[in-house]
């Protein structure tokens, strides 16, 4: 049961499907260096750092993940060092800086530094 004026959500399960789920695992724990839990036969359930979610206008419905920083520069340099590929240029958008690095196994995947007030500043 949920007390008087708690959130209704506490939070997000983010999936990314890919074609070798083991390569990819490895990119969170070991490049990325998130926390894992082990969900049962080596399922690992990452943590994130907090989120925020925005919404924008589009044709039609779709979804995007980015991972954030507070100097993308620095972040690309040290991931660089630990053998990441970026697949696109970093692009001035006036709102924030942005990139995208190949997550092995599983595509793409965005880094952002917010250039505006983000939710995570409250």
């Amino acid at each position: 049961m949920r007390e008087s004026g708690a959130a209704v959500i506490n939070g997000a399960h983010v999936i990314l499907f890919g074609e070798d789920v083991e390569a990819t695992r490895a990119f969170f724990r070991d490049v990325l260096e998130l926390r894992a839990e082990d969900a049962g036969g080596g399922w690992l359930i990452f943590a994130l750092p907090p989120a925020e979610l925005a919404c924008h206008p589009s044709s039609g419905p779709s979804h995007e993940l980015y991972l954030m920083c507070d100097d993308i520069q620095a972040t690309v340099s040290e991931l660089e060092a630990k053998g990441v590929e970026f697949t696109a240029p970093v692009s001035d958008e006036g709102f924030g800086l942005l990139t995208k690095m190949r997550v092995p196994g599983a595509g793409e995947l965005g880094l952002y530094e917010p250039r505006h007030a983000t939710p995570l500043d409250l």
